[in-house]
């Protein structure tokens, strides 16, 4: 299931997250031109840093 950021304006002008063992992120913009892939250690490690 994907997931809107909470901190996105519009629609338009979001980040989308797909948690699992293996996290995707997209681009609401173009949502078939591709995703980024991390395992969930990382995703889990950008998060905490995105926090401080």
């Amino acid at each position: 299931m994907w997931r809107k950021s909470s901190y996105s304006g519009s629609e338009e002008n979001c980040v989308e997250v797909q948690l699992g063992p293996v996290s995707q992120i997209r681009d609401t913009k173009d949502r078939t031109g591709g995703t980024l892939t991390v395992d969930s250690a990382a995703w889990g490690a950008f998060l905490r840093m995105a926090k401080r």
